[in-house]
Parts: structure tokens; C-alpha cells; sequence
């Protein structure tokens, strides 16, 4: 059977999500659809800050809705330990936008997905893009041309990290458990 399943990392500026599709079967995991959905902070000196905050938050909660509301399950990295304010701040609505997600994501912690990608808790961001990368490279990525070959952009970032927390998120006991009910409801339905 195959599932519609969606990683995400989230931040305020840049909120990368990924849709795959996961095979019980086979656990082959492929990649459907990446959406990373940007804000900045509005350059009308007339807008309060704390309206520009609310307009951006809403625009994120709106596109992550619509966008993984056909997904089955969905996987996050919940962010913590902001060093300043405008961080906390941003940390909060992220936080507040996967718990108001209709499809309520499970956690994966940061090391999950880095080792779960690369091999390594300590993995960067280029090694993170190169390893989603080079595993989807037919996906939707954010690419640019140089020397005459299409290569991804630093913007990838939160896309590949998204396909990290789903690969960290299809082997969490939870999800193994929650495909084994919906393998034994398949049998007994039919």
C-alpha cells in the first residue's frame, strides 16, 4: 500500500515542507511535492511589528494546511534553545502551527534526521542538501546553473532537512506501529 506522508522543518523566514509517498510494502519512500513557503517582515514603517508577525504566522499556517492536509502522517522537527527574542518568537509560532496542522505531525529530534540522512548527529547543511539531493534527483528542488549544470541553492536547506525528518520519522516506533494497524484494517476490510 502506499501512503502520503510529509517531513517539516519549519522556521518564520523560511518553512520547508516536503510530501512523500512511502510503500509499506517496500519502504521505498519517494519524493511528491516540496513547498517551501518564505516571509520576510514587511518594509511598511506604518504596519506594527507585531501585525507584520501575525500576517506572516497566518500565511504559514494557511499554506502548511492546504499543503499536507492529503498526507496520512506528518513528521517535525519541534525547534528549541532560541538565544534571542525575535528566535523564542519565531520558535513559538512554528511550534503553535504544527499543533493547529490538522494532520498533527510526530516529533523528530534534530540528531533523528541528521543521522537518519547523513550517518552523523553533526552533519551541515551542505551535507544534508547533497544527501537529499543526490537521493531524490529528480525532485522539485531549488536549482540554479553553473558551469552549465544544474546545481541546488543554500535555499534547499529547509527542503532537505524536511526529507531527513521524514526518513528519521518512517523508522520511529510510532509510525511502525500505526502502518501495522493500518496493514491489519486493510486485511480485514477486505
Amino acid at each position: 500500500m502506499r501512503i502520503k506522508i510529509a517531513g517539516l522543518d519549519g522556521s518564520l523566514r523560511n518553512f520547508g515542507i516536503v510530501k512523500l509517498q512511502y510503500d509499506t510494502d517496500t519502504g521505498d519512500l519517494s519524493v511528491l511535492d516540496m513547498l517551501l513557503i518564505e516571509t520576510l517582515p514587511t518594509k511598511d514603517k506604518k504596519m506594527r511589528a507585531s501585525s507584520d508577525t501575525f500576517e506572516r504566522a497566518k500565511k504559514l499556517a494557511e499554506e502548511a494546511e492546504e499543503f499536507t492536509k492529503d498526507c496520512i502522517c506528518t513528521f517535525a522537527e519541534v525547534p528549541f534553545g532560541g538565544q534571542s527574542y525575535d528566535a523564542v518568537l519565531g520558535f513559538g509560532i512554528v511550534i503553535g502551527i504544527y499543533a493547529s496542522l490538522s494532520v498533527r505531525p510526530e516529533e523528530v529530534a534534530p540528531a533523528q534526521t541528521k543521522v537518519a540522512a547523513v550517518g552523523t548527529r553533526t552533519a551541515s547543511k551542505e551535507e544534508m542538501i547533497d544527501w537529499a539531493f543526490k537521493r531524490w534527483p529528480n525532485a522539485a528542488w531549488l536549482t540554479t546553473k553553473r558551469k552549465g549544470v544544474m546545481v541546488p541553492t543554500q535555499k534547499n536547506e529547509h527542503l532537505a532537512d524536511a526529507c531527513g525528518v521524514a526518513v528519521a520519522g518512517i523508522k520511529l516506533p510510532s509510525f511502525r506501529q500505526a502502518i501495522q494497524i493500518l496493514a491489519a484494517s486493510q486485511k480485514a476490510a477486505a
